[in-house]
This record gives structure tokens, sequence and C-alpha cells, in this order.
């Protein structure tokens, strides 16, 4: 392999798979004849994660309930939805191409809907769209995040590719390299400390024997790289922030050589002689403290804080092993569901404590964003059965009664959840919190609101649903009906007027 980009480390091997899934036993032998093989299936590309096939655009939206009128901005979120798929076998959901789902919210109305692929240059060509300028290495559909960052919109991915920024109204304008000085990788899960007025990220990459701390500054450049090294070149998804350190998760999931040189499609194993640790990195620089702990995959972080010499980190889950690839599914696989544990690193004494939170199957933890690395008493999160049932797609899957639906607001301090129900068939994406007033520095930390689109069975197409978080079991403040579905996916934000 003499490019090692991400087209060819983590794409390259569409054709080759295919192919391999029909080849013979032998040149020139004759095919036996065998009983007809139950039909395979593709989780990832049914039910609630089946892609959409067209953009939408629609306005004024109708709404069941009231649009809060301190509201105004933009909710969206991005996700992976496949553009051309000929042959799912040749597939993974985590690489598929890359849509953002938005709502426009003004003076108590649901102006618009739309979605729109994240126009890389893949896309473009399967677009029949000219793609402007020359194709930037490891050139991607930016499929995991979307955030905002000193007026841009900026859609994110892990391992190569530059972000690709949005403007308003969804349309691609093209990668941005913050000014350009963001050399290699950023990452899909940055962290804003609004307090130190900086985006932080832990950066990797495959052939890498480090990965990078990056610390992008109030004039938008990034003005500090710091080199952590590590073996075996790990999947690093998620990090976490608190107000001194850095905090980096190096797990078992590691970049698989021989896996890229066959062409498999994600070639990251879960490696067993890989020790699972957790690296603390003085944000002002030093050396990094690594503390060993038993092997888990997280998932997400939640949020971290400093307690005196104590790091207390909140994060979601998996048992050993995790397996990205998955088993033939079109997508990760695991023997379990993931979980809200905390981790607190005593720096005193060398140590980590591990506790369960809560053990309900849940995803995508996120906080109130003015508390990224400060402590925080709330968190919200997702249960989707759909996703659940997804990651265990095997012969003798649990029955649909094992998993529900429902959207989770944990009290920490009072160690009690807040369970808003939803019914049978209606999965729920990530809920992120708008407060609701940003510039009230002395609000409560749930005055505000929880919003995620969650798909209606009964229509066929997703709402955005809206809680009120100090209200979080009551019914929705409101649901704005939109004008098709949005597939189960990964993050999100809410970016309010300027």
């Amino acid at each position: 392999m003499t490019d090692p980009t991400r087209r060819n480390v983590l794409r390259g091997a569409a054709a080759i798979t295919a192919a391999g899934a029909l080849v013979g036993t032998g040149a020139g032998a004759a095919p036996a004849m065998a009983a007809p093989a139950a039909p395979r299936r593709f989780p990832f590309l049914e039910g609630a994660f089946e892609p959409v096939t067209e953009e939408l655009t629609a306005f004024d939206l109708p709404v069941t309930g009231r649009v809060p009128r301190e509201l105004n901005g933009r909710y969206l979120r991005n996700g992976p939805n496949v553009l051309g798929l000929e042959d799912p076998r040749a597939h993974h959901w985590m690489l598929g191409d890359g849509m953002v789902h938005g709502v426009r919210l003004r003076e108590g109305r649901a102006e618009w809907y739309r979605n729109r692929w994240v126009r890389s240059s893949q896309v473009a060509k399967k677009l029949g769209e000219p793609y402007p300028g020359p194709v930037p290495p490891d050139d991607f559909p930016c499929n995991t995040h979307v955030i905002p960052h000193r007026g841009r919109i900026l859609a994110l991915q892990e391992s190569g590719p530059l972000p690709y920024e949005l403007d308003d109204e969804l349309n691609t304008v093209g990668t941005y390299d913050f000014r350009g000085t963001l050399q290699g990788p950023l990452t899909a899960h940055t962290k804003f400390d609004v307090h130190a007025d900086e985006l932080h990220a832990i950066a990797y990459y495959p052939t890498w024997d480090h990965v990078r701390h990056l610390v992008v500054g109030p004039a938008g450049r990034v003005v500090r790289t710091t080199r952590i090294p590590v073996a075996d070149a790990p999947m690093i998804h998620d990090f976490a922030l608190t107000e001194h350190h850095v905090v980096i998760l190096d797990m078992p999931v590691t970049f698989d050589p021989a896996g890229a040189e066959r062409g498999d499609l994600v070639p990251y194993v879960w490696n067993d002689r890989h020790p699972a640790r957790v690296g603390v990195l003085p944000r002002k620089g030093g050396a990094v403290r690594w503390f060993e702990v038993d092997p888990v995959y997280y998932s997400h972080t939640l949020n971290a804080y400093e307690e005196g010499p104590h790091i207390v980190v909140d994060m979601t889950n998996f048992d050993a092993p995790f397996l990205v690839a998955g088993n033939g599914s079109g997508g990760p696989h695991t023997a379990g569901t993931p979980r809200l544990d905390r981790w607190t690193i005593d720096l005193r004494h060398g140590r980590v404590r591990t506790r369960t939170l809560d053990d309900r199957p849940q995803e995508f933890p996120r906080v109130n964003e003015a508390l990224v690395s400060r402590r925080h008493r709330y968190g919200y999160s997702a249960a989707a059965a759909e996703m659940s049932l997804a990651y265990q797609a095997v012969d003798g899957t649990p029955p649909d009664g094992a998993f529900s639906n429902a959207l989770l607001k944990h009290d920490l301090l009072r160690g009690t959840c807040d369970v808003h129900r939803l019914p049978a068939g209606a999965a729920a994406s990530e809920a992120v919190f708008v407060p609701s007033d940003p510039g009230e520095g002395r609000a409560a930390e749930d005055d505000g609101y929880a919003i995620a689109y969650v798909h209606n069975p009964d229509r066929g197409a997703s709402d955005l649903v809206i809680l009120a978080a100090q209200d979080f079991t009551g019914e929705p403040v409101a649901r704005i009906h939109l004008p098709g579905r949005v597939p189960l996916g990964f993050h999100g934000s809410w970016i309010p007027d300027a």
C-alpha cells in the first residue's frame, strides 16, 4: 500500500470485497448446487438506518405545540447517508457519505428544514456536479459531527480528512484548514472551552506513531500542537477536557496493517495485546501520565472536571471486545450495549476507580456546552432500540422487547434519571441541550430544552422534538413535523443566531 490515505486505508476495498464475496472455489470450477441461502440482513441499511435518497427543502413546517420564541438559530445534525450504493456487501455504516439535516427556528416559527450531502469530491462526482479546485488529500464527505466555530459551520471527521465548511443553508463552501494552520487530520469530537475561548482536539492517523493534541486559539488558528507517543496506532474517537488537563483514552482498538493491505473496509481490530490506559496531559504542556484500566471500549465522553486531586470523567462504554468492522452486518458489532460509567482518576495515588452510573442501553451523551471542562450535574443521552439491535446483529438477535426508545436526563448529583419514553418504532437520535437564555450566566444548569430528531412511525417521517429540560418526562413543548426521515446517525449542534 504505497499511498496510505483515507481513501485506500478505509475505503479502497469496495471492489475487492464485493469481488471476493463472489469468487468460487477455483478457476473454472463448476458451480455447486445448493439450497437457496436465507436473505442476508444489513441492519445499518434498513429501518431507522435506511438512507434517504434525495435532498429536501421545506418552509413553514407544521408544529404540534409551541416553538419557544427564545430559540432562534439552527439545529443541525450530521450522519452517514450512503449515496449510490450498488452492493451492500461493500458498505460500512460509518463510511457512508455525510448528510447534514437542519431546522431553522425563529421567533416561535419553524422556518425551514433542509438536508444536504457534504460535497466532497466523491459526492460531487456521484451527483454529476463539478468540484471546485484541487482535491485535498484524504478527501471524504465528513459524516460524524457538525459544529459552529467563530461564525463558520464545520462538518467533522476523524483520522484524515479536512473539515468541510457549510453555509447557513447547508450548502458546501469547501474544506477548511483553520487559516492554513491545520497540518494533518482533526477529529470528529472537538471540545470548546468557553472560559478559555479555545477549541481542543485529539487527532490520530493510521500511519502515525503518536497522536496529537491540538489547540485552536481565539483567532481561529492552531496555536499549539503536542505529539503524544502511542503504540499500535489506536483509534481515538473521543477524549475529555478539564480546566487544566486533557484526558486521552487509549483503548485496544488499533490499526491493522494486514487488513489495510487486504483492502478491508475498516482495518481496525480489537487488539488484546494493546494495553488499555488513560493518559492525563497538562493543558499548558508537560509529560503525559498514564494509568492502566481494564479493557473496555469507550464510545463517547459526556464531560470531565477536576475535584481536588481527582479527575472525573463521565462516558458511555461497551464491554470488550468491540469490533469496529462488525461481523458482516455492515456496521460495528458488540456482545452488549453501552452504559453510562464514571471513571475517577486519582492523580495523587496513580490509579483509576470505575463505576457504572446507569446500566440501561444508551448512547450519545451530551452536556450543557457551557460546562465543557467544568463540573456538571446533568447529562442527556438517547436509547434507540434499533441501534442496540443492529450493534448485536447476529443469528438469534435479542427480541425487540429487550430494548426500548427513550431520551434520558441524568441528575448525577442525586443519582437519578428522568426517562422520556417514546413509542415503539420511534427511534431517537442524540439529544442536544439548548439554554433558554445563553447570555444569562446565573441561569440554572438545566434551564433550557433538550432537542432531538425522533422518527414518527405514524407518519413514516421524523419530528424535531423539543422537551423542557426541567419537565423532561412531560409532553414535548413542540413537535416539528419534517417532510422526510432523518436516519439514525451521529452528532449535532445548536447554532444560535449571532
